[in-house]
């Protein structure tokens, strides 16, 4: 009777242990499927953080007659160039705490401002598009380096510009996604090797999407994706609208 009763009582524990290892591996599995920045980007959307820190700067403004932003120098493309300082504005209160989708709190944004001299606005710039125009530089550069000069160009994207051909340096044309339909982009570069996002099928989608008369020929047509959704555009040239559509022009990134 007791080795049965002893038998009865470790059968129970045994399971007990099993359903307790199997509770933690399904934790555990669950939380590998999730890397920990699309956790940490799901708590606060980024529509949302935007709309706090710009009633944050307005007011800072309002109250400072300056806006909280790090300095920059010339040379910085504009879509690059003036940096929300979260420091400034946690440390006087106009923040209790930074967005979990900025940078500084281990989000995928830079918070911009834009505008800074007339109507100043906060944009998002996404830093895995930025990332990954940053190392297709890179393998270009070392291509560059390695083959006396030349690029690895594939077909004419634009005139002074062309796609990249990812097979003569070994390596896999990466998944760019456009921040603003989330469809896939091509990475284009110019004649000297420099590399950008092209943003050709967004910026006609919202040419059209607007209605209105076709653009000027000298305007900046990625103001048209900045005025149309929360995002500047990443690491792109300037277009302009030529023959009824947009096309990169062959000028540096402003």
């Amino acid at each position: 009777m007791l080795d049965k009763k002893r038998m009865r009582m470790t059968g129970a524990a045994g399971r007990f242990v099993m359903l307790v290892i199997l509770t933690v591996a399904v934790l555990s599995l669950s939380g590998c499927m999730y890397p920990k920045s699309e956790l940490k980007q799901n708590q606060a959307a980024p529509k949302e953080a935007v709309r706090n820190v710009q009633a944050a700067i307005e007011q800072y403004q309002s109250e400072t007659g300056m806006l909280p932003m790090k300095n920059s120098d010339e040379d910085t493309p504009v879509y690059e160039k003036f940096l929300v300082d979260f420091a400034q504005l946690k440390n006087k209160g106009y923040l209790s705490s930074i967005p979990t989708a900025a940078f500084e709190n281990g989000g995928n944004y830079y918070f911009l401002i834009i505008n800074e001299e007339t109507k100043p606005q906060i944009k998002l710039m996404n830093l895995v598009t930025y990332q990954q125009i940053n190392d297709i530089q890179s393998w270009v550069n070392d291509y560059k380096g390695s083959h006396d000069g030349q690029l690895p160009k594939g077909e004419q994207a634009y005139p002074g510009y062309s796609y990249i051909d990812y097979k003569a340096m070994n390596k896999k044309s990466p998944d760019l996604r456009s921040e603003y339909s989330s469809q896939t982009l091509a990475a284009i570069m110019d004649d000297t090797g420099r590399v950008y996002t092209d943003y050709g099928i967004d910026i006609m989608q919202a040419v059209q999407k607007k209605g209105d008369a076709e653009p000027g020929a000298d305007a900046d047509l990625r103001a048209v994706l900045v005025d149309s959704d929360m995002y500047v555009p990443v690491k792109a040239p300037v277009y302009h609208w030529v023959n009824k559509e947009p096309q990169a022009v062959s000028t540096e990134t402003k």
